[in-house]
C-alpha cells in the first residue's frame, strides 16, 4: 500500500474515492453524452465495479483516476489522472492520461486544469518520461484536451483491443508528451 497522494489545484481537489461518489459516478457512465465516445453505457453496477478498481489501484499506487472534487461545493464531478493500460497498446507499459467529467461541468476548463496537475505528478514526483492518452478518433472534445497539454499527436492510429471489431469507435488517436517538453512549457 502507497501513501496515496491528494492534489489540489486552484479550484480542484483530486482524492481518493469515496462512496457518495459513485451513484453519481454511475449517473455520468448512464448518460449518452458522457459516455458517446465509449462502447457502451454502464449500468449502476458495471459503474460501481469500475469505481472499485480505480479506487483499489489508488490505495496500492498512492495515485490513479483520482476523483475530482470541486472546492468551492465539495462536489464530485468526475475523474482525473494517470492509470497504468495493462491491455496490448502500440506503446506498451505507459502510463497513459485520462478524464471523464459529468457533463453539467463540461466547458469549465476542469479536465485541463486537473490534467496538468496530474502531469506535474506524473513528471515531478514519479520522474516519468513520457505520458500517453487516447481516445476515438471522433472524440475532439479529448483531443482538444489533449492538445491544450501541449501532447503531440502521435500519427500513430491503432484498434483499441477493448473495443469490439467493427465498431465504429475502435480506432483511435495516440498522443504523447515527454519530460523535455513539459519542462520546457513549464518555464
Amino acid at each position: 500500500m502507497g501513501e496515496i497522494i491528494e492534489i489540489e489545484t486552484e479550484r480542484l481537489i483530486l482524492r481518493q474515492w469515496r462512496d457518495e461518489d459513485k451513484p453519481l459516478f454511475a449517473k455520468m457512465n448512464a448518460h449518452p453524452e458522457v459516455m458517446k465516445y465509449f462502447p457502451a453505457l454502464l449500468t449502476v453496477e458495471e459503474s460501481n465495479i469500475l469505481a472499485g478498481k480505480i479506487e483499489k489501484l489508488i490505495a496500492t499506487n498512492g495515485w490513479g483516476f483520482w476523483a475530482v472534487e470541486l472546492i468551492s461545493t465539495g462536489q464530485f464531478i468526475g475523474f482525473t489522472g494517470l492509470n497504468q493500460p495493462t491491455y496490448e497498446l502500440p506503446v506498451s507499459s505507459c502510463v497513459e492520461i485520462g478524464w471523464r467529467l459529468a457533463q453539467e461541468y463540461w466547458g469549465n476548463g476542469y479536465a485541463t486544469e486537473a490534467a496538468n496537475a496530474s502531469l506535474d505528478f506524473a513528471f515531478q514526483n514519479l520522474v516519468l518520461e513520457e505520458v500517453y492518452s487516447f481516445t476515438a478518433v471522433s472524440n475532439q472534445r479529448s483531443r482538444a484536451v489533449m492538445e491544450r497539454l501541449h501532447m503531440i499527436n502521435m500519427e500513430t492510429n491503432f484498434d483499441h483491443p477493448l473495443v469490439p471489431e467493427n465498431h465504429p469507435l475502435r480506432e483511435h488517436v495516440l498522443y504523447k508528451i515527454d519530460l523535455p517538453s513539459w519542462e520546457k512549457i513549464r518555464r
